[in-house]
């Protein structure tokens, strides 16, 4: 009887391993888009990439003042802080000489725009999501 018990628990066990593992290999794995600011610009002025999930990676290259991320939605009010993407704000801001990441983000098909609240970057710089 002990050896139907002990042969019981190891097949749910394995069960649940087994689809433990399904799920993690169909999450979408998080991709890094590297963006870097200069003084009053970001070097990068458009992107395309597919759908999915991203984590920001902003570097500050010699603007001499802290910086930061935004991204909004193309066609929305950038002024208007309910319109950001708050998922891609950097976790802090970003010292010169020095890099910050954001939390992942989902981007679904469209176009985006990005710009630096706290360096006078233009708000025409364009993430395409196809």
């Amino acid at each position: 009887m002990k050896n139907v018990i002990a042969i019981l628990v190891f097949a749910v066990g394995t069960v649940f391993s087994v689809n433990a593992q399904d799920k993690m290999m169909k999450e979408v794995p998080v991709r890094t888009l590297a963006l870097e600011q200069t003084s009053g610009e970001f070097t990068q002025k458009q992107i395309t990439v597919s759908e999915g999930t991203y984590v920001f990676d902003i570097t500050n290259n010699g603007v001499g003042h802290e910086v930061g991320f935004v991204l909004v939605k193309k066609g929305k009010d950038v002024s208007k802080p309910e319109n950001h993407i708050q998922t891609a704000y950097v976790t802090k801001a970003v010292k010169t000489g020095t890099s910050q990441t954001s939390k992942p983000t989902k981007l679904e098909r469209g176009e985006y725009v990005y710009f630096c609240p706290l360096n006078p970057t233009s708000t025409d710089n364009t993430l395409i999501v196809k």
